[in-house]
């Protein structure tokens, strides 16, 4: 059976288009596993929303989209000198964050990156006199800014922005268009007010294809419920159970991403609490699944399997049936499900 991704087809394709309506000259991001829908998929969405444009994380991401999507392909990371040639179409656009770069891809269609307090890749303002001797062989599509999604000590992303297209236009060179990440649709009206010249294009990824929560439903079928016995041994590494129950084996595993789990920033006493708990708690082989039964997150039995995962209920709690599917709280950048089921 599978590890399904079920979509509310009409709520989810409402809540993009609201989305589009509203932040106009929307580059859709499609990249990595697709948010869990894969690239392939959301290239097509793109193209029932007839944005012009979308935007990829590597040249490999573009060489699947391409096929799936008429329009523009961004490809977001930056070109690097000596990089593997993929084979791509003229409307992509490559990203650029050094001058010599821009020199490098002649003929080329050219986003330049600009070093913003991210601190990741970009031109600096030192290189921007440089820069423009060195646009004359490429076909500039405009600039980009990646901005933080934290705003720590009172920061302003719209000055940011501001800033550079002011630096930009110091140093003589064209801003007509300005890639933007991270900037709400208020922020974006105060930029195109104070600079009805440029044009600022919002790249957005997570919140157009996950914004709605409510239209995403996970689950994992349950393949089979085996009886076992306080103390009898089970699984890979034959661990005893600790009372009578239930061993439950349903769909998803470390090959679906499921138990895999990327370092998050923790702020408060309370989340660090609970996490320190949690840390205790894996130390005597205790930690709680994605997937859900009986209104409870249930225990991992064990590590989860490459396919499956072995969850353990006690005796007070009914199990599920063979063929039922049980809700699960999952990562959906980290995960790949069997099926995607829109209805």
């Amino acid at each position: 059976m599978s590890l399904t991704l079920y979509v509310d087809a009409a709520r989810w394709r409402k809540h993009q288009d609201g989305l589009r309506d509203r932040f106009p000259g929307l580059v859709p991001v499609m990249k990595g596993n697709g948010y869990g829908f894969t690239n392939p998929r959301l290239a097509a969405e793109a193209a029932r929303m007839c944005v012009d444009t979308v935007a990829v994380g590597t040249t490999y991401e573009a060489a699947v989209v391409k096929d799936h999507f008429d329009g523009k392909v961004l490809v977001l990371t930056p070109y690097l000198r000596g990089e593997e040639a993929v084979p791509l179409p003229d409307r992509t656009i490559r990203t650029v964050s050094s001058v010599q770069a821009a020199r490098d891809l002649v003929g080329c269609r050219v986003v330049v990156a600009c070093m913003t307090t991210m601190k990741r890749d970009g031109v600096t303002e030192e290189e921007l006199v440089k820069l423009r001797t060195g646009m004359d062989d490429v076909r500039l599509e405009g600039f980009s800014l990646h901005l933080p999604l934290d705003h720590p000590d009172g920061y302003d992303p719209v000055a940011e922005v501001v800033g550079w297209v002011e630096r930009l236009r110091a140093a003589r060179l064209p801003v007509r268009t300005m890639y933007v990440s991270h900037l709400t649709a208020a922020e974006l009206a105060v930029l195109r007010e104070r600079h009805p010249d440029t044009e600022f294009r919002p790249r957005i990824g997570t919140d157009l294809w996950l914004g709605d929560h409510d239209a995403l439903a996970s689950r994992g079928t349950v393949l089979d419920v085996v009886r076992i016995a306080r103390g009898e041994r089970f699984g890979y590494r034959q661990r005893k159970a600790p009372s009578d129950g239930h061993l439950v084996v349903v769909s998803g595993g470390t090959a679906q991403g499921v138990g895999l789990e990327a370092p998050k920033t923790v702020r408060g006493v309370m989340p660090r609490a609970k996490g320190v708990a949690r840390a205790g708690l894996a130390t005597v082989n205790r930690s709680l699944s994605p997937f859900t039964w009986a209104g409870k997150q249930r225990w991992f039995a064990e590590p989860p399997h490459m396919q499956v995962s072995l969850l353990f209920l006690a005796n007070d709690v009914a199990p599920p049936k063979p063929g039922d599917e049980l809700e699960a709280a999952l990562r959906h950048t980290t995960t790949h499900f069997d099926r995607i089921a829109i209805r």
